[in-house]
C-alpha cells in the first residue's frame, strides 16, 4: 500500500508552510532507542493534519526533511503486529541511505523486503510455538468456560503472531485476538496473563495484535503488574486495580515527556524525501 506514496511524491513540490512554523502535539510515546536511535510513536492524525498529509506507518531523516535527526517516528494508527516490521522498515531505509548513498526508492524496496522475511520467520517460530503447546482450558481464573459447547480442553491453532522477547522472565507475544475471541474466549480483552486467564501458556502475556502500538506497552506494564500481585497472593480484581492504578501514572508520566519535547520546527517548503530520488534507479 505504501508504494503508491512515493510514486505520487516524485517531483512534487509540497504545500508550503509558514517559515519554521512550530508544530506541537506530534509526540505521544517514547518507546526507547533501536540502533542508537530515539523510537517515537507519534500522532499521525496531527502529522498529516499539521506537517504533510500523506505521512503513514513511519518516518526517518532520510525520507522526510521534517523528521528530525536522531528519531524514528512510528505512526500511532499502527498496531501492534506492525510496529517491529515498521521500525525494522524505518532502519533499514534509513542505513541504506545514509551509509551507502542508496536512492529513497531502492531503500524502501528492500525494506519491504526485509519485512517479508521478517514475516515469514515469525510465522515459523509461531507455528513450531504452537506445536509444542499441551492443550489448554477456554476458561479464566474463576473457571468461567464461556463459549457454550465448547470442550473442557482445546488445542491453541492460529493464536500466535510475533514474538516480542521475554520481560522478566516472562515471554510476551503478539496473538490474534479475534481468533481467541472465537475459539476459545469471547471476553478476552487487550491484553492477558496466564494467571488470569487459564488458556494462556505458563509464563506468558498475550497482547491483541489489533491494540495499537501506543497502547501496547501500557498493556504489557498493566499485565506484569497483575500477574506478580497474583502470583504474590492478591485477588484477581484488587491485582488489576492496582495494575491499572500503575499504568494511569505511566499515561500520565509520558504525557509531559512527550510535551516537553522540542516542538518540530517545519522550513517553508516541503518535498517528500530528504534523500535523493531516482525513479529509474535498479
Amino acid at each position: 500500500m505504501r508504494k503508491f506514496i512515493f510514486y505520487f511524491a516524485i517531483g512534487l513540490i509540497l504545500t508550503s508552510c509558514h517559515s519554521h512554523t512550530k508544530v506541537d502535539g506530534v509526540y505521544r510515546y517514547l518507546m526507547g532507542k533501536a540502533d542508537n536511535y530515539d523510537v517515537w510513536i507519534v500522532d499521525g492524525n496531527q502529522v498529516r493534519l499539521k506537517i504533510f498529509s500523506s505521512f503513514l506507518y513511519g518516518g526517518n531523516e532520510q525520507r522526510y526533511p521534517f523528521n528530525p535527526k536522531g528519531e524514528i517516528w512510528i505512526d500511532n494508527a499502527i498496531s501492534s503486529e506492525e510496529y517491529y516490521l515498521t521500525l525494522a522498515h524505518e532502519l533499514n531505509e534509513r542505513h541504506l541511505m545514509a551509509k551507502f548513498g542508496w536512492k529513497y526508492i531502492t531503500a524502501h524496496d528492500s525494506s519491504l523486503s526485509l519485512e517479508q522475511t521478517i514475516r515469514h520467520s515469525n510465522e515459523e517460530i509461531c507455528r513450531v510455538h504452537e506445536a509444542s503447546l499441551r492443550k489448554v482450558s477456554p476458561t479464566d481464573y474463576s473457571n468461567i468456560k464461556e463459549i457454550r459447547g465448547i470442550s473442557d480442553s482445546v488445542q491453541i491453532q492460529n493464536i500466535y503472531r510475533v514474538p516480542m522477547g521475554t520481560r522478566d522472565g516472562i515471554a510476551i507475544w503478539i496473538v490474534d485476538g479475534y481468533m481467541v475471541r472465537k475459539n476459545i474466549y469471547p471476553d478476552f480483552g487487550f491484553s492477558g496473563n496466564d494467571k488470569s486467564y487459564h488458556f494462556i501458556p505458563p509464563k506468558e502475556i498475550w497482547i491483541d495484535g489489533q491494540v495499537s502500538c501506543e497502547e501496547t506497552e501500557y498493556s504489557i506494564a498493566t499485565e506484569l503488574k497483575e500477574r506478580r500481585l497474583i502470583e504474590a497472593g492478591k485477588s484477581y480484581d484488587d491485582a488489576y486495580s492496582d495494575a491499572i492504578d500503575l499504568t494511569t501514572k505511566l499515561r500520565e508520566g509520558m504525557v509531559k515527556l512527550a510535551k516537553s519535547h522540542f516542538n518540530l520546527a517545519i522550513p517553508d517548503s516541503l518535498t517528500m524525501y530528504a534523500g535523493t530520488i531516482d525513479p529509474n534507479e535498479k
